[in-house]
């Protein structure tokens, strides 16, 4: 007696997981029911000859469903919407004997209740929000379907079928990779959860394929293009390949909730092999510097081809590739930076500066750090799981900071909940209400163990949140989406409500907030190029009919963007006599050899002044950050800017500095332009120029954009850009 074989999956469930868009089992052409009887010739029924897509740039279903610039030769449509096909059988459609229909389906286990399987009925008319086939035209042995996709169907790459029904079973399309069909979100389709009602905003979050992303200081505010290239060729399977990486069941790929989700957490490879890795030491002999990336194509096509992640990445990078997985497959999205963004602090909405006595920053307390800006995500939907005025944009995060559920990943959480407080909404609410609403606290730590509150700023922290404007490359400050003004009832009402639903904020403090005092302390610093000499202007004003001694400390110090210090190039002490009713101005001059040799990736400069008034003990303290103006390259163009024709272009650049660069790598990239390109020059001497020519030949119209990047080793963050109109090629 033979042994009968254990069930796989140890009685779980019937069927392996379906996760992965690129398995696929063939489904058999033909499924007998029984039996056939002698002399039946299943030749004689219905059979299909050719199935026509329409799939070309020009033809209806691209142009209709928004994705005629995809360079994919297979159709593209989305969900919800109807579009056209024609079957050619080997005699004319009956409908009155003849009975077919058209499947879809997706991964190797398929299941019509999982929407891995979706059979589509021919019908007399079509239903809003339900599969259906209706013929709109027989002629011959020809029939056009319109065909209606669910505004829920799985997003991703299905296989098609036509099935006839006999008498005797089915008979079925063997397996034809042309008949193949990508299936995306639709924010044109009010059904879908991704619906966005303005067509000037979808046309900027869907299809804007070219974006500005902003960097540098909240007192300097830089921008530099990013080339999203969500249509460029292999991007669209190399974001499909990305979720299948992770895992990501297929049931779970209608859900735009799920898939920002899973893309947050896969964009980074902290933990799960994904997109990026991430690097701030500012040591990159393994990679790509972050600031060489001129945009997404190249790192999503290297990782799906080589399957490991690339390196490097940091915040806008992350930001930029996240920004193009979420465009390709049809939800829209956005990058917003936030200047002085709150950092591992456990949400507690504190940033803690331990000071010594002489008001020197203690290194050993301080953990908590502000960085000069931040990038994340925003992603545009419906929250159907909270409650309803939470939907619309919501706060996604591919750089890893914190562990959520197991993993380094963040959001989505509504930003209409985060600026109302209500932060105990899935997903990752507290943290990112802590980055744009922690209050600044400079602590002295006297050596009998004690803490004095000296100071808190509740200010300084999301001071501005900004994002690409629609239509064009200027700033739309968002700031007032995620907060209400300081000082405002709003403002109040939720902050309480953040701290009922949990959010810490203990001052860890033996004493109590210290009146404030009579003397105001500030600075500014004078805009600094790099390589130059620069002056740090220090103002002191007395407000009191008393006189007063103050022992003031500068420390300069070369950062991170992230606000953490890499070393001290500047230490200086003054004394400062203020008369009653008096204002006094010291100038402190930095040279440029005292910061040169130690630069870091931005260049970023931090200085932090305090002042202790020797006759009341009181504590100020002012922090500042600058970014150093760096060299631009310069990029033309000549030659006809039409599509098809010939243009050659020149980048250039002319080194400032009075020391050699060694091992400059020059990138330079142009969506509908030109394929990424790179060039190395070995070094460029002080004060030459160097030059690179490429020639391209443009295929997209339109208003387009070139975009380079300069890297060397000890010179980084050298952007140049060009905008560019191409014409249409005159139709012959």
């Amino acid at each position: 007696m033979s042994e009968t074989s254990e069930p796989a999956f140890g009685g779980r469930r019937a069927l392996p997981r379906n996760a992965s868009n690129a398995a696929e089992d063939d489904l058999p052409t033909v499924e007998l029911q029984g039996l056939m009887p002698r002399g039946v010739n299943l030749q004689d029924y219905l059979h299909v000859a050719n199935i026509h897509l329409f799939k070309e740039r020009w033809d209806t279903n691209k142009v209709d469903h928004h994705t005629d610039k995809y360079e994919n030769n297979k159709l593209i449509v989305r969900r919800g919407q109807t579009f056209f096909i024609q079957i050619d059988f080997n005699r004319p459609y009956d409908p009155r004997r003849d009975l077919f229909r058209v499947e879809y389906v997706i991964g190797r286990y398929p299941q019509e209740n999982k929407g891995t399987y979706i059979p589509v009925p021919v019908v007399p008319e079509l239903q809003r929000g339900k599969w259906g086939a209706k013929v709109v035209m027989r002629e011959d042995r020809s029939v056009r379907l319109s065909i209606q996709s669910s505004p829920e169907c799985i997003v991703g790459k299905f296989r098609m079928y036509v099935a006839v029904w006999t008498p005797y079973g089915i008979l079925r399309t063997s397996r034809n990779p042309e008949t193949d069909t990508y299936i995306l979100f639709n924010p044109w389709c009010e059904e879908d959860a991704v619906y966005l009602d303005d067509d000037k905003e979808r046309e900027e979050y869907v299809l804007n394929d070219i974006g500005v992303i902003f960097y540098g200081d909240f007192n300097d505010i830089k921008s530099r293009s990013w080339s999203y290239g969500q249509f460029e060729n292999g991007i669209l399977d190399a974001c499909l390949y990305v979720m299948d990486k992770a895992q990501m069941d297929l049931s779970g790929r209608a859900n735009p909730i799920k898939v920002s989700r899973v893309g947050s957490a896969m964009v980074n490879a902290k933990d799960d092999e994904g997109v990026l890795v991430g690097s701030w030491d500012n040591i990159y002999a393994y990679g790509v510097p972050p600031s060489a990336w001129t945009g997404s194509v190249d790192i999503l096509l290297e990782y799906q081809s080589t399957k490991n992640p690339v390196q490097y990445g940091q915040c806008w990078v992350f930001a930029g590739v996240f920004n193009t997985f979420l465009r390709c497959l049809g939800i829209p999205a956005r990058v917003v930076t936030n200047y002085f963004s709150a950092h591992d602090n456990n949400a507690n909405l504190q940033m803690d500066i331990f000071l010594e006595e002489d008001g020197n920053v203690n290194s050993k307390l301080t953990k908590d750090s502000v960085w000069n800006y931040h990038c994340w995500n925003e992603a545009w939907m419906t929250r159907p799981d909270l409650p309803v005025g939470f939907g619309g944009w919501q706060a996604v995060d591919s750089t890893p900071q914190e562990n959520s559920d197991g993993m380094y990943r963040c959001g989505p959480a509504s930003v209409q909940a985060i600026k109302h407080g209500h932060i105990c909404f899935q997903f990752d609410a507290p943290f990112v209400f802590a980055e744009v609403n922690s209050d600044l606290v400079y602590i002295t730590a006297k050596k009998d163990g004690t803490h004095v509150v000296e100071t808190v700023d509740t200010n300084h922290i999301g001071k501005l949140m900004v994002t690409k404007e629609v239509g064009g490359d200027g700033i739309k400050d968002i700031t007032d989406t995620y907060k209400f003004q300081e000082g405002q009832e709003e403002e109040r009402l939720a902050l309480e409500t953040a701290l009922m639903y949990g959010a810490k904020k203990p001052l860890n403090t033996d004493g109590l907030l210290k009146p404030r005092s009579d003397v105001v302390m500030n600075f500014e610093v004078e805009n600094a190029v790099l390589g130059r000499d620069f002056k740090l202007t220090i103002t002191f004003q007395n407000n009191s009919s008393d006189r007063y001694t103050l022992s003031a400390y500068l420390s300069g110090n070369i950062v991170f963007y992230t606000g953490v210090s890499k070393t001290e190039f500047k230490k200086e002490t003054f004394e400062v006599m203020l008369e009653p009713m008096s204002f006094k101005r010291e100038e402190v001059p930095i040279r440029a050899g005292e910061y040169m040799g130690q630069l870091l990736e931005q260049a970023y400069l931090h200085f932090f002044v305090t002042a202790r008034v020797n006759e009341t003990k009181d504590v100020l303290a002012k922090q500042k950050s600058t970014m150093l103006t760096i060299p631009q390259l310069t990029i033309k163009v000549r030659g006809t800017r039409m599509v098809g024709s010939e243009m050659v272009v020149t980048v250039e650049f002319t080194n400032p500095l009075n020391e050699t660069l060694r091992n400059v790598w020059i990138h330079l990239d142009g969506p509908g332009l030109m394929k990424p390109r790179r060039k190395m020059f070995r070094e460029i001497q002080p004060n030459s120029t160097v030059q690179w020519e490429e020639v391209c030949r443009p295929w997209v119209s339109g208003r387009r954009k070139l975009i380079a990047s300069m890297t060397s080793d000890s010179l980084r963050h050298v952007y140049g850009e060009l905008d560019l109109q191409i014409q249409k090629r005159p139709s012959a």
